[in-house]
């Protein structure tokens, strides 16, 4: 029996990539989850996944930037799982280039699917966890906000930033509440890294070469294992913390 047997998981963009492997590592430790995602197609591809794994699990298919739904959907997994007692906010949407020719509405996009989104799906979540005795949010980050060279990531660094803010500040005013609250900054073999790997062997060679471990983290089982790790009772003193899952990259950077 999983040390998180009996708890409830939201993890919002679980259709593929670090949403999945954290929804997958979630359910491996006996959480249910609540896989939320825009395409339905592939939140039910993660769902057969977990069901493979004897894991219970509902898809609800949104876009986490409509934050008017945010309430209703932490409901209704509620009524449909028996509670929530951890909240992942990986889904986000947006844009990347230099800030001269990014329109307005690419620039907000970012912000309204990331701290946004994350901000209405924590308040929502509160009443929830707090009535569970106390509960975990973890949000994603990245190890942009803290690049020398922002050239095209100017948009994506600053709606992150702002997680990470909106982290911290969450941490202290709900640690009385038994809610903790932490952000990891990950480097992942997502989709999109493999895309952009294929098309740029010899910058994703040297981009390999400058983390110390000389490999980008699995999905599952290097990022989705860290935040099993983050939601239970070994992290019970860790709160308002940014860790960066970069195979020590962050550090020699």
């Amino acid at each position: 029996m999983g040390h998180l047997q009996g708890k409830v998981a939201i993890v919002t963009g679980a259709g593929s990539g670090v949403g999945q492997g954290i929804a997958l590592a979630l359910a491996g430790e006996g959480a249910s989850i609540a896989a939320l995602g825009r395409t339905p197609e592939k939140l039910e591809a993660t769902c057969a996944l977990v069901a493979e794994r004897g894991g219970r699990t509902e898809a609800l298919s949104c876009d986490v930037a409509d934050t008017d739904r945010a309430p209703g959907l932490v409901e209704e997994v509620a009524d449909r799982l028996g509670g929530v007692d951890i909240l992942v906010n990986n889904a986000y949407s947006g844009a990347y280039g230099p800030l001269l020719s990014m329109s307005d509405t690419d620039f907000r996009r970012g912000f309204d699917s990331g701290p946004f989104a994350a901000f209405a799906f924590m308040k929502a979540c509160h009443p929830h966890l707090k009535r569970r005795g106390g509960g975990v949010v973890v949000n994603l980050v990245s190890s942009a906000m803290v690049r020398w060279d922002l050239r095209t990531y100017g948009a994506y660094a600053a709606a992150k930033t702002a997680l990470r803010s909106l982290t911290r500040t969450a941490a202290g005013e709900w640690g009385p509440d038994n809610i903790r609250v932490n952000a990891i900054a990950p480097h992942a073999t997502s989709p999109g890294y493999l895309r952009w790997e294929a098309a740029n062997p010899e910058e994703a060679e040297a981009f390999r070469d400058s983390i110390p471990l000389r490999y980008v983290g699995d999905c599952e089982e290097d990022i989705g294992r860290a935040v099993v790790m983050l939601c239970g009772p070994d992290a019970r003193y860790l709160t308002g913390a940014t860790v960066p899952l970069d195979g020590g990259q962050a550090n020699f950077d």
